[in-house]
């Protein structure tokens, strides 16, 4: 659908070409990877920064933060201000945006080049999110489910390929090189989106009945707060992934490979879980994967390093995957119907969660212990099994095709 004037004027638009529909998706899939492999790469500089400028646990979150609270608080006012973009413009731009922080990274000025860049980048990473994933939504419609599943697997191929490509590089370069090679690679996908992305602006609104709008207020509040959770556990247990392999004997290169495992099973798990979720439900697959997220969080912390590589792939197949199943039920749920405004909102949760939830686990490491904050996360994800409950009346029955 296409919209013209305020956002319940809708008029209906020719469906897309198969072919414009596959292109349109390798474009948001491109960019997904891209920036969720920037995102995620930030972990394997963790150790490196700590030992540079000193930093406490959380100290380094409230540096990661930079980069995630700035996404995160940037979504629903990126997408009003871009909205008039085309989707090559919107996406190349934030590419390119994202890019320049890595770059900026680079210049020898310190703690502040970093900070600075850290910020530039989540403001690139802020735009791509409600973008991208409105981009999918317009082209498939009503059968957006699995292309905003492959769409969210393509976010997990790049954590874990550029994590893992960080971490290996380390050892041999100093982290600044690396940032810039990551920076180059950021120009590099911005230049080839201009050849996929749709010159054109597309929306996906659609207009509520009157009776169902306030359900899906109130259905969306406890999808955000599910995700919100979600987001939290894994961040949380993300942030002292790193310090576990290394305690336990492992060099960089192993935490390249930890991060790789964890990531590669969250791949696996996004594209196994959002096939699940449309045929056993939403409830029963959420329940599912958090309370193993709970266990196998657990296990990790009482196995030597060669078992705990063993379990880290497990492990990121439910620490991932419930956010597949959750992202795919936005349109669903989507608050007046406003596809690309929910996505943003969806997404500051989410990715604000993403920011504030490691300070919080790293002041608690701080004033304890690593094993009983990495406890607490374990917690945030079996908190989520009642509130997913309490969801369930609100979303359709799953297909059984």
């Amino acid at each position: 659908m296409q919209i013209t004037g305020s956002t319940n004027e809708v008029r209906q638009a020719p469906a897309p070409a198969v072919q414009t529909k596959s292109r349109n998706l390798l474009a948001a899939c491109l960019a997904h990877a891209l920036h969720d492999g920037y995102t995620d790469s930030l972990y394997a500089f963790l150790p490196v920064w700590q030992a540079q400028f000193g930093l406490s646990y959380a100290g380094l979150a409230l540096l990661r933060a930079l980069y995630s609270g700035t996404m995160g608080s940037l979504q629903v006012p990126g997408d009003r201000l871009l909205q008039p973009l085309s989707s090559r413009a919107a996406l190349a731009l934030a590419t390119a945006i994202a890019a320049a922080g890595f770059l900026i990274m680079t210049l020898p000025f310190g703690l502040a080049a970093l900070c600075c860049g850290l910020v530039v980048a989540g403001i690139g990473s802020s735009i791509q999110h409600p973008r991208g994933s409105l981009l999918v939504s317009a082209t498939y419609g009503s059968a957006a489910r699995g292309p905003l599943g492959i769409y969210n697997f393509a976010g997990d191929l790049g954590k874990a390929s550029l994590p893992a490509i960080a971490a290996c590089l380390l050892p041999a370069l100093a982290w600044r090189p690396v940032a810039g090679l990551l920076a180059m690679l950021g120009v590099a996908v911005a230049l080839a989106l201009f050849s996929l992305a749709p010159a054109q602006s597309l929306a996906a609104i659609s207009k509520p009945d009157a009776g169902t709008a306030g359900r899906h207020h109130r259905g969306f509040a406890l999808l955000a707060a599910i995700g919100a959770l979600d987001t939290a556990a894994r961040m949380g247990y993300l942030l002292f992934l790193p310090f576990l392999i290394h305690g336990r004997g492992g060099t960089s290169a192993t935490i390249g490979l930890g991060l790789a495992l964890l990531f590669i099973g969250g791949a696996f798990g996004k594209a196994t879980c959002n096939w699940l979720g449309q045929r056993l439900g939403v409830v029963g697959c959420v329940i599912a994967t958090e309370t193993a997220t709970a266990l196998l969080i657990a296990v990790t912390l009482f196995t030597p390093l060669g078992p705990m590589l063993v379990v880290l792939p497990l492990l990121g197949i439910a620490l991932n995957g419930t956010s597949s199943v959750l992202y795919g039920t936005v349109p669903e749920l989507a608050p007046g119907g406003d596809t690309g405004r929910a996505f943003a909102m969806f997404y500051t949760c989410v990715l604000g969660s993403g920011g504030l939830a490691p300070i919080i686990y790293g002041a608690m490491a701080d004033h304890s212990n690593r094993t009983i904050a990495i406890l607490a996360a374990a917690a945030t994800a079996a908190l989520i099994v009642p509130l997913v409950l309490a969801l369930g009346p609100f979303l359709r029955p799953p297909s059984r095709a």
